[in-house]
């Protein structure tokens, strides 16, 4: 008898202790690409059957008892889940019960000019898609509560890393965007862009032009104060990068005078002062290039001949024109040496 409650304890032990490692041990697996998704509406049987499907966990027996006994099957919650090798179930499940997910961070680096622009990159790193933030941005009604529409939006992003969860919607994204660039806008910034005659939109959309127009960051002031004296004085701004974006082809390389004549509300040259809404988003250097741009007499600049990136300033109209043939020169015996060397290159691979 004595023999028989020793095998039936050491039997208590060794099922006691195997359960116990399945619960606590090292027993879940890492899910291939690291992350495991919950879609939003997914429910717990869902959830049960990806874990099983994807191989991270091994008994769905002892899954189901710990998931029941922590209450998970009535608080599944989406998003991406960040699930090491070795986690324990009683971990998993606590991990995906708390909504324990793992950020996603949306880097805005490269220039952003349309509305398809935007939704292009978040679509890729998002629950929703590139649609939803497309027909989220076209949606004047969206936008209404931050003061901006279609074509103002843009005034809203500044290049930066910003940090969201994998199920944010659309409307959370722009949220975070807005008041970031909210506490961008300073009283002193305000007060800067007031003593100029612009509202915050209006430097944005100014500085969104100077951003495109040179890359030379010293020169920026002296661009904008070029805008600056053309909108004071009625001049049409005449910015070649406004007529890309009117004509929505940014690889143009040359303005020719067919383009000037699209009719377009972004066209400068066909309409005195600014566009409805900025062209690119800005480096927030080129906002304060903008509020501090200083007070000059320049109507006119022109990049230097020798493509250095630095541009002449003038005020008067025929020196322009003397700079900007010598430029044209430039630019045409340029093209002639690449025409030259890409006929040389193809007649000797003809030769060959």
């Amino acid at each position: 008898m004595k023999k028989i409650l020793i095998v039936l304890f050491l039997i208590i032990l060794v099922t006691g202790g195997y359960f116990a490692w399945k619960i606590f041990g090292p027993s879940v697996h890492q899910p291939k690409g690291k992350y495991f998704y919950i879609q939003t509406g997914e429910g717990y049987a869902q959830v049960r059957q990806a874990l099983l499907d994807s191989q991270i966990i091994e008994n769905k027996m002892v899954f189901e008892q710990i998931a029941k006994k922590l209450d998970y099957p009535q608080h599944v919650k989406p998003g991406r889940y960040f699930i090491p090798e070795g986690t324990s179930i009683i971990h998993l499940i606590r991990k995906l019960r708390s909504g324990d997910q793992a950020p996603v961070n949306l880097v805005i680096s490269r220039k952003i000019r349309i509305k398809e622009d935007l939704a292009k990159i978040t679509g890729n790193r998002f629950e929703f898609d590139a649609a939803d933030m497309y027909h989220y941005l076209e949606n004047n009604d969206s936008l209404r509560k931050f003061g901006l529409d279609s074509t103002s939006f843009v005034s809203a992003i500044f290049p930066d890393t910003y940090t969201f969860f994998w199920n944010s919607t659309p409307d959370k994204i722009m949220t975070k965007l807005f008041e970031a660039s909210q506490k961008f806008w300073t009283e002193e910034r305000k007060i800067k862009a007031a003593a100029i005659g612009l509202t915050p939109l209006q430097v944005y959309t100014l500085a969104s032009i100077v951003e495109e127009e040179s890359n030379y960051a010293p020169e920026k002031p002296e661009i904008a104060s070029v805008y600056l004296n053309r909108i004071a004085r009625g001049i049409p701004l005449q910015a070649d990068p406004t007529i890309k974006f009117a004509m929505k082809d940014f690889s143009l390389r040359r303005i020719l005078n067919s383009h000037l004549r699209t009719v377009s509300p972004y066209n400068t040259y066909l309409n005195k002062g600014l566009p409805p809404g900025p062209i690119c988003t800005v480096q927030k250097q080129t906002i304060d290039a903008v509020l501090d741009a200083p007070k000059t007499d320049y109507i006119y600049f022109v990049a230097k001949s020798d493509f250095s990136g630095s541009h002449i300033f003038t005020s008067d109209y025929d020196d322009h024109l003397k700079y900007a043939r010598l430029y044209q020169k430039a630019i045409d015996s340029l093209l002639k040496a690449k025409q030259k060397d890409k006929d040389a290159a193809a007649a000797e691979k003809v030769e060959k």
